[in-house]
């Protein structure tokens, strides 16, 4: 999730908790032997020992189409203590996608072995291995050779978004054709795709016989899931629970980002709340037409459902 999931979020929703292990924001691969500094900009939890400040697992996500460039950048990373490598074979952004990489692939499983073999063989097998995929390009007609040819390849774990490049996050996320993929592979899969609340985890579960979800969008949507999956909280409500997260973001972002644009970053987060939290859409609508981030310290502070105490208001 480009451009949402960054370090800043992913810190608050495995604070919050119920998360057994992440993936990072993809490095792109092209042409080059990237930096270090590469790496541990995308993904800051590489110089706190691969976990976010909750302790959180957070593995990083390779974006290429070069098996050679893939591997060195592989071997480089895997230098760096990561929590797991991932390769990522399901973007459907068209920037993407015209430059090859991404779900592009799927049209070539040839490739895909080729990329995954050639990661495999530089990684070791203490660490985790996976790969992210969609079902095809238009259609899942090559879903099982792609899956295939990676778990040929030596992936540990298969991650399948049960959409096409195409389907781009419309639904519905096809179950049933993920539940095909985990019968035609011998390694573990993992679903994927329109789980929104406890009723969906559970029937992606019995619609692809997968024992665990990966959620994207529905956590940023309700950072809670994963804690109602597991039980420790109810399926509904939980605002006050999330509220300290949102402050928290907001102070991330105060530090790290421009002022003019520090406001579009809680707007896009809040606009996702709201979807579960009507405090989220009173909020929302009230910072809606404010554009200057002092002014969103102010309003903030005195809003009734998002107390942050005066100290934090950064200026």
């Amino acid at each position: 999730m480009e451009g949402l999931a960054d370090a800043l979020l992913r810190g608050v929703l495995t604070t919050i908790g119920g998360y057994d292990w992440g993936i990072c924001e993809f490095v792109r691969v092209s042409n080059s032997l990237l930096p270090a500094r590469t790496f541990e900009r995308i993904c800051p939890e590489l110089l706190h020992g691969g976990k976010t400040a909750a302790g959180t697992p957070m593995r990083v996500q390779l974006l290429g189409s070069d098996p050679g460039m893939m591997a060195a950048n592989a071997e480089r990373l895997v230098g760096l203590r990561p929590a797991g490598i991932d390769l990522n074979f399901g973007c459907p952004a068209p920037t993407v996608n015209r430059h090859g990489g991404g779900a592009a692939l799927l049209a070539e499983p040839e490739r895909l072995y080729a990329i995954a073999a050639a990661v495999r063989a530089v990684v070791p097998a203490t660490l985790p291995f996976t790969a992210k995929m969609r079902l095809g390009l238009r259609d899942a007609s090559r879903a099982i050779d792609n899956a295939q040819a990676l778990a040929a390849a030596g992936i540990d774990e298969l991650i399948v978004h049960g959409r096409t490049q195409v389907d781009g996050y419309r639904p519905p996320a096809r179950w049933e054709w993920i539940a095909r993929v985990r019968a035609a592979v011998s390694v573990p899969v993992i679903a994927n795709g329109e789980v929104w609340n406890v009723a969906d985890f559970r029937a992606c579960q019995a619609a692809t016989g997968c024992a665990d979800i990966m959620i994207g969008r529905g956590a940023v949507a309700d950072p809670l899931l994963a804690r109602r999956v597991r039980g420790e909280c109810g399926e509904q409500g939980g605002w006050e629970a999330v509220a300290p997260g949102v402050a928290a973001y907001w102070q991330g972002v105060r530090q790290k980002v421009l002022p003019e644009h520090a406001g579009g970053r809680l707007k896009q987060w809040l606009a996702m709340l709201r979807r579960n939290y009507g405090e989220a859409e009173v909020l929302y609508q009230r910072l809606r037409p404010v554009k200057a981030a002092a002014d969103i310290d102010r309003l903030l502070l005195t809003a009734d459902e998002l107390r942050m105490p005066p100290e934090s208001a950064q200026h």
